[in-house]
């Protein structure tokens, strides 16, 4: 089973994973919003913040990946999506989706107040 991690508060978020949660072959997936269950993340050694920045996914291998390497393993397992995975991995395209994944989980995190309150 893959286990993913992601910040249900973030309204962005909440709605792709409800997408990904009613396309995902079923018993695929663990989805664990660490912001109402935070201990299967913390015990994996990450503190909470860790998630709020960006998407982990544990893999079957017990691997986690953090932003796009977390949507890739997400994407290689849905219906439909699996070509996405593969475009996305490719040698050009995935510097560019990380430098955008990372732009954009900074401005989110940013605008969501993560980064003036204590967590």
């Amino acid at each position: 089973m893959i286990s993913v991690f992601y910040d249900g508060k973030c309204g962005i978020c909440r709605r792709e994973i409800t997408y990904y949660q009613r396309i995902a072959p079923p018993e695929r997936f663990a989805w664990i919003d660490i912001t109402e269950t935070a201990e299967p993340f913390t015990k994996q050694g990450y503190k909470v913040v860790d998630g709020l920045k960006q998407l982990h996914v544990m893999d079957r291998q017990g691997n986690m990946r953090t932003g796009v390497a977390a949507f890739i393993a997400i994407w290689q397992e849905l219906p439909n999506w699996r070509w996405l995975s593969k475009v996305v991995s490719l040698p050009l395209v995935l510097p560019l989706a990380e430098i955008a994944y990372r732009l954009f989980a900074e401005w989110r995190f940013k605008h969501l107040g993560y980064d003036r309150c204590e967590l």
